[in-house]
């Protein structure tokens, strides 16, 4: 056997153990992209997964800095080659793609491709995605750079094996949402039922103390010390509730993960882009990371549900043997203290309430027409 073909399986093989180490749907994107540049050494890879409105879900590439990427713009729309690929499911191998009849130009940020080799990513009849590669980096031994055919049996392997690890994360995705759901809905019976009858026991015992006060106030006296001890009993169902909905992704996959897919769902829900970053946190003590995923959440929410943003930025860094979370939009912004006057919150109340009673303190920082940043900073342990 030569070497090159055993260079080859190699190199596949890690690209297929790499893919199969990932759960989360981003994460399988990344590395089919990186696995499928590198094998076939590449310049540039990237890899669509569609939408039902011709644009895409998600779109991912791998040799274009971030800069690049936010100077090019909105994700492409499926025509020319793309289109090609994903509604005729066939392989393209072009020496310059830019002299292909279906060559509808790019955005001025463009990077220059030249040679082209794109296949689609397929579940059984279903096109799942559209994997491509441009500028293949090592010259033939006779000049010039090109894909070759052993280059699209090898793309055509990870395009196989690509399909296969991007359903099973969809289907894990799916799987872990719907146990949550699940979970969620048991607890909030069981709750229903021992708070409900908890305050209906309430409820009658102070009428009862009502009745009383007039003709008999020393009855009337250990009603009321009932309605006490049922509160309190009330209080303790609420506390063991809110104790037991503790998200189960916390507890498995830490804070840092947890955040991640949760934002990834976000960013393909909403028409803004949500992105998360994260630098160097450390685990954390369970009551202050669950502070600092509601209060992400409730971030979130406001900034995709109210400001209008087009971006929101999450980063979670470490801060001493701490933790700070910023949320920042470039959405519409609002004056805090109108908001305060008009008796609306906007769950910030609810957010300073979970910061201070974990030893954190929550910021929020915005004004009309410049976007709101909110943090949260905690001690650690």
């Amino acid at each position: 056997m030569s070497h090159r073909p055993r260079t080859g399986l190699a190199a596949v093989s890690t690209a297929l153990l790499a893919m199969s180490r990932h759960l989360e749907v981003r994460d399988v994107l990344k590395t089919i992209v990186a696995s499928a540049r590198e094998l076939l050494d590449a310049e540039y890879a990237a890899l669509g997964v569609p939408d039902d409105h011709g644009g895409f879900a998600q779109f991912v590439v791998d040799g274009v800095s971030d800069e690049q990427w936010r100077a090019i713009g909105p994700l492409p729309r499926q025509h020319g080659i793309l289109a090609a690929m994903l509604h005729q499911a066939t392989p393209e191998r072009l020496a310059d793609v830019r002299e292909d009849p279906r060559f509808e130009g790019w955005p001025a940020a463009h990077p220059e491709m030249s040679d082209f080799l794109g296949l689609p990513v397929r579940d059984g009849d279903d096109v799942i995605g559209a994997l491509f590669l441009a500028n293949k980096r090592c010259p033939r031994p006779g000049g010039g750079c090109g894909f070759t055919e052993e280059d699209e049996e090898l793309l055509g392997i990870l395009a196989q094996h690509a399909a296969i690890a991007l359903t099973n994360a969809r289907l894990y995705e799916r799987s872990r949402e719907l146990t949550i759901a699940e979970e969620r809905s048991r607890l909030a019976h069981e709750l229903h039922d021992a708070v409900s009858q908890k305050l209906f026991s309430l409820r009658l015992t102070a009428q009862a103390a009502t009745a009383l006060v007039d003709r008999d106030p020393a009855r009337a006296k250990e009603e009321l010390h009932q309605v006490t001890a049922l509160a309190a009993e009330a209080a303790d169902e609420l506390r063991a509730a809110v104790v037991e909905l503790r998200p189960a992704a916390l507890d498995e996959d830490g804070l840092v993960a947890t955040l991640r897919t949760q934002i990834q769902v976000l960013d393909r829900a909403h028409a803004s882009h949500v992105t998360f970053r994260c630098d160097g946190v450390r685990a954390l003590p369970a009551a202050q990371e669950e502070a600092l995923l509601r209060v992400a959440q409730e971030a979130l929410h406001n900034a995709l549900r109210h400001s209008g943003a087009g971006l929101v930025e999450v980063t979670l860094t470490r801060r001493g043997t701490g933790a700070l979370l910023r949320v920042t939009d470039d959405g519409r912004g609002f004056d805090p203290r109108t908001v305060r006057r008009a008796g609306r919150h906007l769950g910030l109340v609810s957010m300073r309430d979970r910061a201070g009673g974990v030893g954190g303190r929550l910021t929020v920082q915005s004004e009309p027409g410049t976007g709101t940043t909110i943090e949260m900073e905690v001690p650690g342990g």
